[in-house]
């Protein structure tokens, strides 16, 4: 079974990347790793706003 971590941007947008693979610039982990489900499901609860971070047009 593949261990993902999860990681957000300066968006705060999240994802999930494969535990081992670099993680891509502008990317940092959140501390939260675990199988996919896991991942996701962790991202449902800490993501609450969908709106990135720099989008506050008015």
């Amino acid at each position: 079974m593949s261990e993902y971590l999860v990681v957000v941007n300066d968006e705060e947008q999240y994802s999930i990347w494969r535990l081992g693979l670099p993680i891509p610039a502008g990317w940092r982990t959140d501390g939260f790793s675990g199988a996919r489900e896991d991942c996701l499901r962790h991202i449902e609860e800490v993501w609450t706003n969908m709106r990135p971070r720099g989008g506050d047009c008015a």
